[in-house]
């Protein structure tokens, strides 16, 4: 819907974060009759775009791209959504009767609820104790990563995060072994790799990188028995996990820096990735974000909660 016509209206819902989340905020909320307003800073399902497989969502969908072609094409069908991309949400506040969003061009957007998914970003090098990597020496996350024709030996993976199994599932022809160095936080995540014969997992207490000759990565480390050992390795990725990004002002957090929607303001609905690390999966974004717009509706005919 062009912005002119969606302003000759009341907007009911502000979506802040075109995710799976946030696009399946905006169909509910169409379905039900709520006019709402969905700004993002980059792409619809921006990241879906680097997630060469998928095997955990419904509809028959097989890739990362695939389900976000799908989603925008449901989203372009509804005349009740009206759209803004490039467009940075800097500020979500709150009031007993509407919630204002400021915006990086410095307009200003008022509803009388949002849905808030901005989801999380990775984590760098320098986000984690048990890791020493130099100045200088600029590691690529493993988040679709594509591995060079010219890489011989093995690769290292930093961190056993989730982008592991979709790495390990986008190259099945990839014949290097994959030595994955993790802490113990990451033990229960490992469990999805596990029999992969390319993985070799490493437990690790303290991990160094540099610079190696002719191109490739030293890494030193220290297991959980102390004992330590060296390996030189074609290629580095960082896998160490992620981050919440919430926009400023009224969005509470825990004491982990999620933000789960039983701490937030009345008007203000939390979805997908920021409400929590053990949630961070597609299916369950989409479910949050469905969910938070018939918050918005109910309360907002004043339909009680059960």
């Amino acid at each position: 819907m062009a912005a002119s016509e969606a302003r000759d209206v009341p907007t009911e819902l502000i979506i802040v974060g075109g995710g799976p989340a946030g696009c399946a905020a905006a169909l509910m909320a169409a379905s039900v009759g709520m006019r709402s307003v969905l700004v993002e800073a980059d792409a619809l399902c921006a990241k879906l775009q680097h997630i060469g497989a998928i095997n955990n969502v419904v509809g028959g969908h097989s890739s990362g791209p695939e389900l976000a072609a799908a989603i925008a094409k449901d989203l372009a069908r509804t005349e009740l959504c009206e759209i803004q991309l490039g467009v940075r949400a800097v500020q979500v506040q709150a009031y007993d009767d509407h919630v204002a969003v400021l915006l990086d061009g410095g307009s200003r957007l008022v509803a009388p609820y949002a849905v808030v998914a901005t989801g999380v970003g990775p984590l760098g090098s320098g986000d984690v104790p048990w890791l020493t990597v130099p100045d200088g020496l600029l590691l690529p996350t493993l988040w679709g990563a594509k591995v060079p024709d010219d890489h011989h030996g093995p690769l290292l993976v930093i961190g056993a995060d989730r982008p592991l199994g979709t790495f390990l599932r986008v190259h099945p022809a990839l014949d290097l072994p994959v030595l994955v160095a993790y802490p113990p936080e990451d033990e229960y995540k490992v469990d999805e790799v596990r029999h992969d014969p390319r993985v070799t997992l490493n437990p690790i207490a303290s991990l160094s990188v540099r610079a190696g000759a002719n191109a490739q990565i030293s890494a030193e480390w220290t297991d959980r028995e102390g004992r330590q050992s060296t390996q030189s390795l074609a290629a580095a990725y960082l896998n160490l996990g992620s981050a919440p990004v919430p926009p400023a002002g009224a969005i509470v957090t825990d004491a982990t820096g999620y933000c789960p929607p039983d701490h937030q303001h009345p008007r203000i609905m939390t979805a997908g990735d920021l409400r929590s690390s053990r949630f961070q999966r597609i299916m369950t974004a989409i479910g949050s974000g469905t969910e938070a717009a018939l918050r918005a509706y109910y309360d907002l005919r004043g339909v009680p909660s059960p």
